[in-house]
């Protein structure tokens, strides 16, 4: 039986950026909420699901910090191919993000997940999964996920999809987190077919 990492590994290691169904040429969509969070210096951006996506090039030019995960390790090295390792900003993981995080990671001040929650089918990876959000930002800090939508495909990359309603999202982030913002989000993959999302940004309390 073929592994998430083979899975993916397959996919990554075949396919350049323009042939994989998710690829955005230009990512406004998540900077338009991002422009949404108020921004300091030292901010440190936390990626689940990095892939090759250009959202890390865009961070790197804003100035953050970014902790950098995917269960694709071709993935991450295409990404270091592309960007360069620095060091000094960059913290690079190799993991599957429903399974409890490696220990000595810092916290980060935004999580952005563009597409990776809705590939968790399990309800204990699910619980993982946002078990690993909650301690991953610090009070105060935000989350921004980016999933399929209820009305969204039901497959991706060949694998089934959990789909998600602002509600759902809303009620597995918890008391600890508050809505800032949702909204719907049509995605026109690279070969034209529309990709229903759902957008929700929260904000971490401070207590």
């Amino acid at each position: 039986m073929t592994t998430p990492n083979q899975h993916w590994n397959a996919i990554f290691s075949t396919k350049t950026d323009p042939e994989l169904g998710w690829y955005e040429s230009e990512v406004s969509q998540t900077l338009k909420f991002l422009d949404l969070i108020p921004q300091s210096q030292t901010t440190t951006v936390f990626l689940p699901g990095a892939g090759t996506t250009a959202l890390v090039d865009e961070l790197l030019d804003r100035g953050y910090d970014i902790i950098l995960n995917d269960i694709s390790n071709e993935a991450l090295n295409k990404l270091k191919d592309r960007i360069g390792m620095n060091e000094d900003r960059l913290t690079w993981i190799h993991h599957d993000i429903s399974k409890p995080l490696p220990d000595g990671i810092p916290q980060a001040d935004i999580w952005i997940d563009r597409a990776v929650l809705h590939f968790l089918l399990e309800e204990a990876d699910i619980k993982g999964y946002f078990s690993n959000l909650h301690s991953a930002i610090r009070p105060g800090g935000y989350a921004l996920l980016a999933e399929f939508s209820t009305m969204g495909a039901p497959e991706c990359a060949g694998l089934e999809l959990h789909r998600y309603s602002i509600e759902e999202i809303t009620r597995r982030m918890g008391a600890e987190f508050e809505l800032v913002k949702h909204e719907d989000y049509t995605f026109i993959n690279p070969f034209g077919d529309p990709r229903p999302y759902i957008y929700g940004l929260y904000r971490k309390n401070n207590g």
